[in-house]
């Protein structure tokens, strides 16, 4: 008997209910002892884990009376038992990497999403075909966050879902001339990493009726990318084109408003009051292009590398993205010989070229050991080491020496206990320093294994999937990003830490892919 009895019997029964439902306490929770009995006895008596409190913190993946039912059927002991519970809950320290990959492989129809009709008032953008969602608060497609996705949709056997996918991006360029940022009307004024060569390259189609709009639509996205060339001056800056000191072309990220972004009005209009000195419009377009860039935000764009009131976005011209540009070119350039366009093919050969050119002039900096982003304000690359360094061995323009020089930069300066750090400086943004993301880990996976630094790939590569998988086994969640000095979930940025996730379920399937027991390495 407890000491609300008495309450109770003067109350009468109606209140008396509400009495109990007011105070949870009392009776409304039960221990993981009461909750699964004989099972919960068995675990702990057995000594299945070397910690008493290791279990009794362990969360059920499914309901807890069918766990239940199903332990007093087989009543499994000793290693057979500890499957069953790793089977069925999720135990810190314990789930392994066969657990990721089972998730990721339960978490694509959840993610997956059917054709959209736009319905009026509404800011979702059509799509006719099939797609997979990052998650979270991420409830449309976003562009570059989808290539990443497809690598392990791809691993995972889901090739009709990536071929839905690159039509949606195919009709997207159609209607609208290039990609946007994200599946939303305000996100129509700019764009994201433009990853849609690439994604043809995961493609298994080979109707030369598909080709053809494919090429079409690709050669469309690079002319958005580039339309500032009609507009650049002799040195400056147009749109999303640049003009270096030769005379050569770069690019920019941009976007083509310069009012506050209607997901982040609020804080954009926040930013802009801080710098009264500087029209609130330029403030706006360089928070743009810095979502553009999709490293929203990093001291990669900040003035004085630290605060967000000295974004200077349109200022940088950036080694990825010109990377990727020139991967566009080459991509064109190989699509159109198999189309036998001989002309197509020798142009965009001829501009692949002088980009690498311009790449090696201004970005490449020998005496750093790395690739650097271009400050057009100062004339001179920017101070910030970012794990950017490496998307030109991604790319294939990097030459064995640059390679090198980058792999041997990667190894002192950006490799962290639990994987790739994102830079090396502490800002409080999400894109930079404890962080690490995704993309970028699989980016200078990649890179340096095309470039024969395989070693040092491997190792990345399972310091990432330790993370992953240490956050999961904490978590049972799949993150957008994490802390890779202390392998947890990641900080910092606009929003809270969303979970899904998109491009860390696509990485991971696609690393443990490659390599199924790379948790097995060790430093």
């Amino acid at each position: 008997m407890f000491e609300g009895y008495g309450i109770m019997r003067n109350l009468g029964l109606a209140a008396a209910v509400m009495f109990l439902a007011a105070c949870p306490a009392m009776g409304a929770e039960e221990s993981p002892a009461t909750i699964f009995g004989p099972l919960f006895a068995a675990v702990q008596t057995q000594h299945i884990f070397a910690d008493g409190k290791t279990f009794a913190d362990a969360v059920a993946k499914r309901d807890p009376a069918a766990i239940l039912a199903d332990y007093r059927r087989d009543r499994p002991k000793g290693a057979a038992l500890k499957a069953f519970v790793l089977a069925n809950f999720t135990v810190r320290g314990e789930n392994d990497r066969d657990d990721v990959r089972a998730h990721v492989r339960a978490l694509w129809p959840q993610l997956t999403r059917p054709p959209l009709t736009a319905k009026p008032g509404a800011s979702a953008l059509a799509l006719p075909r099939p797609y997979v969602v990052p998650g979270g608060r991420f409830q449309e497609i976003y562009y570059w966050d989808s290539y990443f996705t497809m690598l392990g949709l791809k691993a995972d056997g889901q090739q009709s879902l990536v071929e839905d996918m690159i039509d949606d991006f195919t009709d997207l360029i159609e209607r609208y001339g290039h990609i946007p940022n994200g599946t939303r009307t305000y996100y129509l004024s700019r764009s994201q990493p433009p990853y849609y060569a690439l994604m043809l390259d995961l493609s298994t189609n080979r109707d030369p009726a598909v080709a053809a709009r494919r090429l079409k639509a690709l050669r469309t996205e690079y002319a958005y990318w580039m339309h500032g060339r009609g507009c650049v001056a002799q040195t400056g800056a147009c749109e999303r084109v640049v003009r270096m000191p030769d005379g050569s072309l770069l690019n920019r990220y941009y976007d083509d408003k310069d009012t506050p972004r209607d997901e982040s009005y609020a804080e954009d209009v926040a930013v802009a009051a801080q710098v009264p000195n500087r029209p609130a419009a330029a403030v706006y377009r360089d928070l743009r292009a810095g979502a553009e860039s999709g490293w929203d935000f990093s001291s990669r764009w900040l003035r004085d590398g630290r605060s967000l009131a000295t974004i200077h976005t349109t200022d940088i011209v950036p080694v990825d993205l010109n990377s990727l540009i020139w991967t566009m070119e080459r991509r064109i350039a190989t699509r159109c010989e198999q189309a036998h366009d001989d002309v197509c093919a020798r142009d965009f050969t001829t501009l692949a070229a002088r980009r690498k050119g311009a790449i090696d002039t201004y970005l490449w900096q020998a005496t750093q050991a790395r690739y650097a982003d271009w400050d057009l304000s100062r004339s001179a690359p920017t101070p910030v080491l970012s794990a950017a360094t490496l998307q030109p061995l991604f790319a294939g323009l990097a030459s064995p020496a640059q390679a090198d020089a980058v792999a041997r930069t990667t190894q002192r300066q950006l490799l962290a206990t639990g994987g790739l750090r994102t830079t090396t400086l502490r800002t409080g943004q999400q894109w930079d320093e404890p962080n690490g993301w995704a993309p970028l880990q699989w980016i200078a996976i990649e890179g340096l294994a095309r470039t024969g630094h395989d070693t040092l790939a491997r190792d990345i590569a399972r310091r990432w999937i330790d993370t992953v998988t240490t956050a999961y086994a904490d978590t049972g969640k799949m993150l957008e990003k994490y802390n890779v000095e202390q392998r947890t979930p990641g900080g910092g940025g606009e929003y809270p830490v969303q979970d899904g996730f998109g491009w860390t379920n696509g990485v991971t399937s696609a690393i443990l892919e490659r390599w199924p027991a790379i948790r097995s390495d060790r430093p």
